[in-house]
């Protein structure tokens, strides 16, 4: 409701010289305010009307739409994103995201949707200054005690509803020179709005929140963050929350404080350090990857916006993809014959510690996967020798693979198993069997490729 009516505001201001009817529609509008607006959709009479889920009620009907634009998606359930769909079908829909959920993400990365990237931050923008600490009462005085020195404001979130006026108690014994808000999900919406007005009007210095606010609140005179317990929270909610503030020309500064080390999960510490990692403006996308790999994918064709792809690694889950939507999509047959299929017995992958960004990984491994001609590996093969090092064996042995999968596919070779043996299968039918040499996984990758490179003509 308060992103919503800020959305308002700012559309009302940047559209002001031009014949333009904007209204908004919450729950928070008397009934009779809510019918007139209704009425005036129907008949075409409001040129774009911002809402909340309100406007997802049966009752709101448009006499003609023409584009749907989503803020915030990953707020959105599946089911309510289908309902657009389903109710507008030859409606454009524009989704906006600072972190794509993780299911969202791999229908991008697997062709499904669409995206565009907004990486040019506004003008005067700093990057947000991250601090990932144990929890240190000092740290949190010293914090409010600065900002509150050159005017400005601060967030301290904790998401447990029951403690929030503990810590108000605690932070004024702290700072008692400061005034404190508290808003929170269970409170009625007038009572909220009033308390983020006074926020935004600087009637108070700080607000003491759930995770209430971290949908595009946006405060430009509220510079610090503090979150409490960090380590409960998921990595895109996290980024969404430092969102609320750098929003001026002014250095921000975010606290993830969290319990000690010792009590963490492996996976909490994962959110962090990727929190840590990606500080820099418009890394909202790289950082949603990160959380791809940790969460999972999710299902494509189920409710589920998370899950786990680890059974079969995410290369060959793209790949399994990408094959589905080509049938769909009704593609070339030449296309969709040239797949072949390798069964194999060995671990190939670009090893995290070779390269640590994730987002690189998944760049490399779409590369490596859609191999125009042997030279276009060999300068992929340059290119990570130049940014990252010397090339590991087992990353060779993913290069090789990709070579043997490359001339199988260009020699009428639909399958190809490899064990003590390999065997050849080709579409008319024929099966080519032989030996395999004994040693590593080098020297058998290699004997398939010099064996396939000898009977193809590609050079």
């Amino acid at each position: 409701t308060i992103l919503a009516f800020q959305h308002w505001r700012v559309f009302k201001e940047r559209l002001e010289v031009f014949p333009v009817n904007i209204e908004i529609l919450s729950r928070l509008k008397p009934k009779s305010e809510q019918k007139r607006i209704l009425e005036k959709i129907k008949k075409g009479e409001i040129d774009i009307i911002i809402g909340t889920h309100r406007i997802l009620q049966k009752d709101v009907q448009f006499r003609d739409l023409g584009l749907i634009i989503v803020d915030e998606e990953h707020r959105f359930g599946v089911l309510q994103k289908e309902h657009f769909k389903k109710k507008y079908p030859n409606v454009d829909i524009l989704y906006l995201s600072a972190t794509p959920i993780p299911r969202t993400l791999s229908m991008i990365l697997s062709g499904i949707r669409q995206f565009s990237i907004l990486e040019t931050p506004p003008e005067n923008r700093l990057p947000i200054q991250t601090f990932v600490l144990e929890y240190n009462p000092q740290i949190i005085q010293e914090g409010i005690r600065r900002e509150l020195e050159r005017g400005g404001q601060v967030y301290y979130v904790c998401n447990d509803i029951s403690k929030l006026e503990k810590i108000r108690e605690f932070l004024t014994q702290l700072v008692p020179e400061a005034s404190y808000g508290i808003i929170h999900g269970q409170m009625d919406d007038e009572e909220i709005t009033e308390i983020m007005n006074d926020f935004y009007n600087r009637k108070i210095d700080v607000l003491i929140a759930t995770t209430i606010i971290e949908s595009g609140i946006d405060v430009p005179n509220a510079n610090t963050l503090f979150v409490e317990n960090a380590e409960h929270m998921g990595l895109a909610q996290l980024y969404q929350l430092r969102g609320r503030i750098g929003r001026s020309d002014r250095q921000a500064y975010a606290y993830f404080l969290h319990a000690p080390i010792k009590k963490l999960s492996e996976e909490s510490i994962k959110r962090l350090e990727a929190l840590k990692e990606f500080s820099s403006l418009g890394s909202g996308l790289r950082l949603a990857l990160r959380d791809l790999e940790i969460r999972g994918a999710g299902k494509i064709l189920g409710k589920e916006q998370h899950g786990h792809i680890d059974s079969v690694g995410f290369y060959l889950y793209l790949q399994l993809l990408e094959e589905a939507i080509k049938e769909l999509k009704a593609q070339e047959k030449e296309e969709k014959e040239k797949n072949c299929k390798i069964i194999h017995p060995f671990s190939i992958s670009i090893p995290e510690d070779y390269i640590t960004s994730s987002s690189d990984r998944i760049y490399y491994y779409q590369k490596l996967a859609h191999l125009k001609s042997l030279s276009e590996l060999d300068d992929i093969k340059k290119e990570m020798e130049d940014i990252y090092g010397p090339i590991p064996e087992s990353l060779n042995h993913l290069f090789l693979f990709s070579k043997i999968k490359f001339l199988a596919e260009n020699m009428n070779i639909e399958k190809i198993e490899i064990s003590k043996k390999l065997k050849l299968y080709y579409k008319d039918g024929k099966i080519k069997e032989l030996s395999l040499p004994e040693g590593t996984t080098t020297k058998k990758l290699e004997f398939i490729y010099n064996f396939l490179k000898d009977l193809s003509n590609i050079r």
